[in-house]
Formats: structure tokens, C-alpha cells, sequence
């Protein structure tokens, strides 16, 4: 009997939504042809302004999307030294965000937005380095189901150390045997390539202090929090 109901219900409230419409509509008409500044003033107001449309609700959640905490971080150094003196290039990502559609049995589509910071350090070579970042589809920390590489350019102007980019990646699509398969069972996660000596120095959360001068830091420097 559930069903039959929820088929006029909806019926009814399409109903109910047209009519207002319609009335004001003849209403608005009739002003009109009384007022003639009443209907410039309308239609000033009025215009072409459009209420977006609302949007389609999501069979289930959307997948969790998140960076990879080993591979958030890239930083170069010159001569196997980690400390300030001896930084190159870095980067560091800053933000993900991401968006999902799917219904019925469609497969899960995904856009996301990353946010990147890069820096120029003491022992950069050159003004420009082209960084490789990866996207990969897993089963929710069990194994990888895809992946995919992309290289992002960056140009440092005369006297700039640090750069901000905003990169749009879409196209993920992450099909599902049946229509109980929700995107929670599925992670989007982000990472730099980076060296296995990199990855060991993101996972001790090593970082610089900001204010300590590069002729006095050391290798000690980079373990302070």
C-alpha cells in the first residue's frame, strides 16, 4: 500500500507547486495592462533572474576523499641534510574537497578540488619545477582499485618563495555491482610522488621551525615540532 501513496503524494504536491505559479502569473498580467510603470518596475525586478534549480539527492553517501598522510608533503634536500639550509623545492597539500553524483544503479561519479601551497627554498635549482601528484580509488583501505598520475607545472617569479595553486580533477568514475553498493565503501585519496626518504620524513611529522636562521640550524631542527 506504500507505494501507491508515495505516487500521489507526489502527484499532489506537483499540483499544489504549478498553481501558485500560474495565478500570480494572471495576476501579474492584469497589473500590469492598469499600471504601465508597475510593469517596468517588475520586470526590472523580475527580469531573467533564475532560482537555481534544486538538486538531485545522491542514492547514499559519497566516498570518503582525503590525502594520503605519508605523501602530503614534498620536500627536497640538497646532500641528504635535512634542515632549513638545505631545502629545494616543497610543496604541501593544503585542502581537498570533493563531490559526488550517483542514483539507481549508476556508477559514482567524483570531482574534487585540491589545493596546493609551493616553496622555493636556499638550494632550489632553477625558478620552475614540474611536480607529480597521484589519485587513487580504493576499497576502503584495503587495496587499490585505480590510480592515476598528474604533473602540475609551477613557475616562481623573481623574489617569489611560495605559490598557491587550485587544480580541478574530474572524471572519476567508480562503477558499482548493485544498487546497495554506497560510496562509503569506497576512499578517493591524494598524495605527491614522493622518495621512500621523503614518505619516512611526512610520516615522523618533521617540519622547520619558522624563525630559526639557516647558519644555525642542524638535522635537530627538522624533528622539533
Amino acid at each position: 500500500m506504500r507505494r501507491p501513496l508515495l505516487a500521489a503524494a507526489a502527484v499532489f504536491l506537483m499540483a499544489v507547486s504549478t498553481v501558485p505559479s500560474v495565478v500570480h502569473a494572471q495576476d501579474r498580467d492584469k497589473s500590469d495592462q492598469d499600471d504601465p510603470d508597475a510593469k517596468r518596475k517588475k520586470e526590472a525586478e523580475w527580469g531573467d533572474n533564475q532560482a537555481p534549480l534544486p538538486a538531485l539527492r545522491n542514492a547514499g553517501p559519497c566516498p570518503f576523499v582525503k590525502t594520503l598522510y605519508d605523501a602530503a608533503r614534498y620536500v627536497e634536500f640538497s646532500g641528504g641534510q635535512e634542515a632549513s639550509s638545505a631545502v629545494g623545492f616543497t610543496g604541501e597539500i593544503q585542502g581537498v574537497n570533493g563531490s559526488c553524483a550517483y542514483k539507481s544503479t549508476d556508477p559514482i561519479k567524483v570531482t574534487m578540488n585540491i589545493l596546493f601551497e609551493f616553496g622555493k627554498g636556499p638550494h632550489a635549482a632553477g625558478s620552475s619545477k614540474t611536480y607529480r601528484y597521484w589519485v587513487a580509488v580504493t576499497d576502503r583501505n584495503r587495496e587499490v582499485l585505480a590510480k592515476q598520475t598528474f604533473e602540475l607545472p609551477v613557475n616562481f617569479d623573481a623574489g617569489q618563495d611560495r605559490v598557491y595553486k587550485s587544480e580541478d580533477v574530474k572524471g572519476i568514475v567508480i562503477p558499482r555491482a548493485k544498487d546497495t553498493v554506497s560510496g562509503e565503501n569506497f576512499e578517493v585519496l591524494v598524495g605527491f610522488e614522493v622518495t621512500p626518504e621523503m614518505a619516512a620524513f611526512n610520516r615522523d611529522g618533521k617540519r622547520f621551525r619558522p624563525n630559526v636562521a639557516p647558519t644555525v640550524a642542524s638535522k635537530d631542527d627538522a624533528k622539533r615540532p
